[in-house]
């Protein structure tokens, strides 16, 4: 892991209202220095879109969350996915995601550089991310929670101090030694 952030650039989707049809969308480039660069953003990492974790607990929990985020100083929430755009997109609609914004990781790049990319082939998932948060202060990694028992093919799927009540516990923390 670094301490900072890989410098990648993402290949998401946006709303075109100009286009037409069932796909009114562009590709847009997306680097990390846009996404990271002068905000302190948490960005939360997991297997897959429409797994069963990551649907009924690890996204809809910082869902949830967000407003306590953002008053604790968080300028934006990020989910991150080894998922093509269109994937993560339907997800999000599936999840009624509002403020958390989901971040395609279509070739596992970034999570390739943030030495959080394993293989899940055991699932039939092949190369994935590790379930992992952290804190992200102007692309610079302020704090990272890794689930345990990092490796390719772990049998079974670490969620203890990833979720969104670790962050937000880890924030307040922050904000109170801050104010002391």
């Amino acid at each position: 892991m670094t301490n900072n952030v890989p410098n990648i650039v993402f290949k998401t989707r946006v709303r075109n209202d100009a286009l037409e049809g069932p796909n009114p969308f562009d590709w847009k480039d997306l680097s990390t220095d846009e996404i990271f660069r002068g905000k302190r953003v948490v960005l939360f990492a997991l297997p897959g879109a429409f797994t069963p974790t990551c649907s009924t607990t690890h996204l809809p929990r910082y869902e949830e969350l967000y407003d306590e985020f953002t008053a604790l100083g968080v300028d934006q929430v990020i989910c991150l996915s080894v998922n093509d755009a269109f994937t993560m997109y339907q997800w999000g609609i599936a999840q009624n995601a509002k403020n958390v914004f989901l971040l395609p990781d279509g070739n596992g790049e970034f999570s390739r550089k943030m030495g959080m990319l394993v293989d899940k082939s055991n699932l039939g998932f092949g190369m994935r991310s590790w379930r992992y948060s952290m804190v992200v202060n102007d692309g610079e990694i302020e704090q990272i929670f890794a689930e345990p028992d990092f490796g390719d093919n772990c049998p079974t799927d670490p969620f203890e101090v990833s979720d969104a009540d670790t962050m937000l516990s880890y924030l307040k923390s922050k904000a109170s030694v801050e104010a002391a």
